[in-house]
């Protein structure tokens, strides 16, 4: 039987070396998986723009007319007095007029035919690039 005093071990400077090796794996790796995580929210929000122009497009043939700017995409959610013909159920869900920052997208009726969808971005504000660029929906 071996004794515990001749087995060899690591150092407390060796194991420091590859704490700071896996460390630097996971900074270089979270780093990556962070920048195409919101790259993905994007790609959403267009999605998103999709599927709002076709409830859109359905509320339009029931009601007559798109929604004004100032009933915006709320007149998707829930009844108003402008349309008579709404529904029987909601054109679009209360989490669909949210972009992924959980801002609201902003609906502005052009004509009666055209309307624009809006996201301002990761920050929430007007400008920006990158992530934080807004991104526009234009349906004419």
């Amino acid at each position: 039987m071996k004794s515990i005093r001749n087995q060899a071990g690591m150092t407390l400077i060796e194991i420091m070396i590859v704490l700071a090796i896996v460390g630097g794996l996971v900074a270089v790796l979270a780093g990556n998986v962070f920048s195409q995580f919101e790259k993905s929210k994007v790609n959403t929000v267009k999605i998103q723009f999709g599927e709002l122009t076709k409830s859109l497009q359905q509320y339009n043939l029931d009601c007559g007319s798109f929604p004004s700017t100032d009933e915006g995409l709320q007149a998707l959610t829930s009844s108003s007095a402008s349309c008579t013909n709404w529904g029987p159920s909601p054109y679009a869900s209360e989490s669909l007029i949210k972009d992924p920052w959980n801002n609201e997208i902003i609906y502005e009726k052009n004509s009666s035919s055209s309307f624009t969808l809006f996201s301002m971005g990761a920050d929430g504000m007007e400008g920006g690039e990158g992530i934080d660029a807004d991104i526009t929906s234009n349906n004419n």
